[in-house]
């Protein structure tokens, strides 16, 4: 059997080569956590994390240890808003992108 790249080598990968793709694994995170799905998100913002400032200068940027940062973002995690902020906005800093968040009005859907 081949040897294959383990997942995170080829999303680190991807991200490195694509900014673009880099940008939207961030923004999804982003979006399942204002969808209230916490688990994906908190799972796509580490994967962001691994591939990009990783989790040593993470700590560094926010004040909180590295072993805290991947409890906080692992399956049982539960991050403070303050700390879930702070990671967002070392990592916008650090790939160099801003997020926005845009309100729209919902879609109303007609009886069938």
């Amino acid at each position: 059997m081949a040897l294959t790249r383990s997942f995170m080598e080829t999303v680190k990968a991807r991200m490195d080569r694509d900014p673009a793709f880099r940008d939207a694994l961030l923004a999804e995170a982003v979006d399942q956590f204002l969808l209230g799905d916490l688990a994906t998100g908190k799972a796509l913002l580490r994967d962001t994390v691994n591939a990009t400032i990783g989790f040593e200068r993470l700590a560094t940027a926010t004040g909180s240890s590295s072993k805290s940062l991947m409890r906080m973002l692992g399956p049982a995690g539960n991050p403070t808003a303050s700390n879930l902020f702070a990671i967002l906005r070392a990592v916008q800093e650090e790939i160099g992108v801003r997020l926005e968040a845009i309100a729209r009005p919902r879609r109303v859907t007609e009886p069938a």
